[in-house]
């Protein structure tokens, strides 16, 4: 079920992803009809244009901080913070500085 992840090892999930310059970085972990897990970097000033997912979106932020918003409303999360965007409501992510996050998505 688990790809690119090494198993039976201690872990940081924020270690798992590099910061790029310019870029939104990302790692799958898991991807199937249920359920995916991605681990996110975003340099700052960089985003996630307005989509809407499939399932429900939780989202984690690991370092760093990040604005969301979700329809109308906008979320600032930082380290620890987490944020459910409900399944076909728009959404978008930006980096108000470098940041990542851990995205659950269950469909």
């Amino acid at each position: 079920m688990y790809k690119n992840i090494e198993k039976q090892t201690m872990l940081n999930l924020k270690d798992l992803v590099e910061y790029q310059e310019g870029q939104v970085v990302s790692k799958t972990l898991v991807q199937n009809d249920y359920v995916s897990m991605t681990i996110f970097s975003f340099d700052k000033g960089e985003e996630i244009s307005t989509h809407a997912a499939g399932g429900d979106a939780m989202v984690t932020v690991l370092e760093g901080k990040g604005r969301f918003t979700v329809a109308d409303d906008v979320f600032y999360l930082e380290a620890g913070q987490t944020l459910i965007m409900p399944k076909d409501i728009p959404h978008a992510v930006y980096g108000e500085e470098k940041f990542k996050m851990q995205l659950v998505v269950s469909y």
